[in-house]
């Protein structure tokens, strides 16, 4: 089926030219509610139903052996993504394959027997969102497109415009007005253009929407608009990453933040991939959400036993999960319950805490959103809703550098002395 009119037919690619291996195992864009499909092109809604598309694949045999011959980034896995064969070979940022630190200290603190932290904050600009761009940057390429955009909570912008950069690719980023100052230095370094909106970052999604239909935003790549199913794409290297880090398992329990809530989705259908594959051993698993108390949508809507998201106005120091109409938002709801997950969430007081109590015990000092992971960690142990002797894995998707402001009040020196062994000797007694 051709792409409706109201995409930009000068970008699509047939099917024929899908076979080309420009899109490697990639086939089609199919709807995730009705199922129809589409020619691979830079559409994200049915216009059938206007449910999500997403990626259809035709993949062929992959081993765990050709994976680890792959480059130490999400490359390796360029089998199961819709990227081209020779993908790492081209100016990109090449991220992923960031550890898994084995945090046994933590989980003495929370009463676990094995817990794993995923440390997305080793990507090239410190976070997850690096995965997702560097597969929209190839579909950018694909489709001819000379600007990358996005809408933004701060992250993805930065992710953005270094990638651009890279590329040697235009970018023009949007976020609101009033995002952490850290942020917004490293969206503006790499260059491009960076614009602020007043309101939220619903109202700054639905500014990009419509510059889309306009004639400012033609040949513009929107990663998380019109570039989005190939973006969400990116995600799944988590699960791929986990699993393979385990020594090949998928684990039995794991929390993931939900912004948009596609993080979380892609997860779930990453681990899905590996078992269809044969790469690891089906078993069950459970994938709990976490979310911010001020911008909790999912998490009030699972609490409530709902299956539709009311949308919120964000209230939180999680500013990189402040979504407050997520798109996926109903799909969480569905794997948490299918896999007997829950979705939960947690103060801004809780969330600072968190983060304090996850660098004091392993080192790592996450953003506010690893502080939400990590807080609802820890509620649900406290509330017994979490198996305490299983294989646990968190994700801390942020470096803490970015949100200085959130733990700042109480940064000081534990004592000013002179220097002075008798003082120092006076100060530690």
């Amino acid at each position: 089926m051709a792409l409706a009119e109201t995409e930009i037919p000068t970008a699509s690619v047939s099917a024929d030219t899908a076979l080309d291996g420009r899109f490697g195992p990639a086939v089609a864009l199919s709807c995730r509610e009705c199922g129809a499909r589409y020619d691979l092109g830079p559409s994200f809604a049915c216009i059938e139903c206007f449910g999500p598309l997403e990626v259809a694949y035709d993949f062929g045999r992959v081993t765990r052996e050709q994976i680890a011959a792959g480059p130490a980034s999400i490359w390796r896995y360029r089998a199961l993504l819709p990227v081209p064969e020779g993908v790492a070979a081209r100016p990109n940022m090449a991220p992923g394959w960031t550890r898994l630190v084995n945090a046994g200290n933590l989980a003495r603190e929370l009463g676990l027997r094995s817990l794993h932290v995923k440390d997305d904050s080793g990507n090239p600009t410190h976070s997850f969102k690096d995965r997702v761009v560097a597969i929209a940057v190839e579909a950018a390429r694909n489709f001819g497109f000379h600007t990358l955009s996005c809408s933004s909570t701060g992250n993805l912008a930065g992710a953005v415009t270094a990638a651009a950069a890279r590329a040697g690719l235009d970018a023009c980023v949007f976020i609101p007005a009033d995002l952490e100052q850290a942020k917004i230095v490293m969206a503006s370094v790499y260059g491009g253009r960076l614009v602020g909106i007043e309101g939220t970052y619903d109202d700054v999604n639905r500014f990009c929407s419509e510059l889309i239909g306009d004639e400012l935003g033609e040949r513009w790549g929107f990663v998380n608009v019109n570039l989005r199913p190939y973006y969400a794409e990116g995600s799944k290297t988590l699960a791929y990453e986990i699993a393979e880090q385990l020594g090949w398992r998928i684990p039995d329990q794991i929390v993931v933040p939900v912004a948009s809530g596609s993080q979380l989705t892609k997860i779930d259908k990453g681990f899905k991939e590996l078992i269809a594959l044969g790469l690891v051993e089906e078993r069950p698993y459970r994938i709990f959400a976490a979310q911010a108390e001020g911008c909790s949508p999912v998490s009030a809507a699972y609490k409530a036993g709902h299956d539709v998201i009311r949308p919120v106005r964000p209230d939180t120091i999680a500013k990189s999960l402040a979504i407050g109409n997520p798109a996926d938002g109903p799909y969480v709801l569905d794997i948490a319950r299918r896999t007997g997950g829950a979705v939960e969430d947690v103060t801004d007081a809780e969330i600072v805490d968190a983060i304090r109590l996850l660098a004091r015990t392993e080192g790592i000092f996450a953003e506010t959103a690893g502080g939400v992971t990590v807080g609802v960690l820890r509620k649900l142990v406290a509330e017994g809703r979490l198996d305490p002797d299983a294989e646990t894995v968190v994700l801390n998707t942020g470096d803490g550098l970015k949100t200085l402001d959130a733990v700042a009040g109480e940064a000081r020196p534990t004592a000013v002395i002179r220097p002075s062994l008798d003082e120092f000797r006076s100060v530690i007694a």
